[in-house]
């Protein structure tokens, strides 16, 4: 499960800049959490993830994520290759404010780099040089650092857990031959029915041009959807409802930040309490929906359908 809690080899108060080995090799599922603080006089700060630590010639840099605060505030992000840079990506969504706290998570994907700022997902940047390269963090500029962590656990070793962790739900939407892939739509029983305790983890990665996704907790006999959560990328909203003696009740919409984006990697964890349902993504808790379906136990079979590429599906 992915968690922001449990992170290793933490580094407290570093002075800036700081340039630190990384301690162990970058593969996909690792997380790069940092908190600090933003002053006052801030121009601008970054964070690099870097093939060495050489000066001059000054080491490559595969990961360049760089906010800025003078004139239009944005992040640019950028690859340093043999001291020259490439092409700038700029965003324009900038989280970070003067005199703030913030939580910065680089989650380390195949081919990607996703960073969330403060729970809430800002970009995604393409590999340029392979991770076996990147050995070191530096930050630089006018910030205040309070920690530094990681977390090597490989949440996204999705083609050995989908097989071997998938215990507690059936797997025939699950292909059998080469490498475990789900099809959608996805319909599963559970081996053991829904109540207080009981969890439900959904990881997969959103599609580039998604509209929106759905996933349901339904009562197999009655086909009542206790729990129908339709995340509407279009829309950047978060629908909450249920379907009751065949017929929709009022829709939940009400967020803090639509939590999802085209191209992201996502880890939904659903937890079923005594008088509601509890949804975080990414490590970020996101939203509670009252139990308007009583008969927790009669709550059997999971449905995922929609614009995602499903990587892994567990329950307990």
């Amino acid at each position: 499960m992915l968690s922001l809690n449990n992170l290793q080899n933490v580094i407290y108060n570093p002075m800036i800049p700081y340039v630190g080995t990384i301690p162990e090799q970058l593969e996909p599922g690792t997380l790069i959490v940092i908190r600090g603080h933003v002053p006052c006089d801030v121009d601008r700060f970054q964070v690099d993830l870097q093939c060495g630590s050489s000066v001059k010639p000054r080491a490559d840099v595969a990961f360049h994520f760089n906010p800025r605060f003078k004139r239009t505030s944005c992040i640019v992000c950028n690859t340093l290759m043999n001291e020259k840079w490439g092409w700038e990506e700029i965003t324009y969504d900038m989280p970070f404010n003067r005199e703030k706290s913030f939580e910065i998570v680089i989650m380390v994907l195949k081919e990607k780099f996703q960073v969330a700022v403060n729970g809430k997902h800002i970009l995604l940047y393409a590999h340029r040089i392979s991770l076996e390269k990147i050995d070191t963090l530096g930050i630089y500029g006018k910030v205040n650092i309070h920690s530094i962590g990681f977390s090597f656990s490989s949440v996204l070793q999705s083609t050995q857990a989908s097989t071997v962790e998938l215990t507690a739900i059936s797997r025939e939407n699950v292909q059998k031959s080469g490498t475990p892939q789900f099809s959608l739509p996805f319909v599963a029983r559970l081996n053991s029915s829904m109540g207080p305790g009981r969890t439900v983890v959904i990881k997969g990665e959103v599609n580039t041009g998604a509209k929106g996704f759905n996933v349901d907790l339904i009562a197999g006999k009655s086909k009542d959807i206790a729990l129908h959560l339709n995340p509407r990328l279009n829309l950047k909203a978060f629908v909450r409802n249920s379907f009751l003696q065949e017929s929709w009740g009022e829709e939940e919409r009400n967020i803090t930040c639509f939590p999802f984006s085209p191209g992201m990697y996502f880890e939904m964890i659903i937890y079923c309490d005594v008088r509601e349902f509890k949804v975080a993504i990414n490590g970020v808790h996101s939203l509670e929906y009252k139990h308007r379906f009583k008969e927790l136990s009669s709550i059997d079979t999971l449905e995922i359908d929609g614009d995602i590429h499903l990587l892994e599906v567990r329950s307990w």
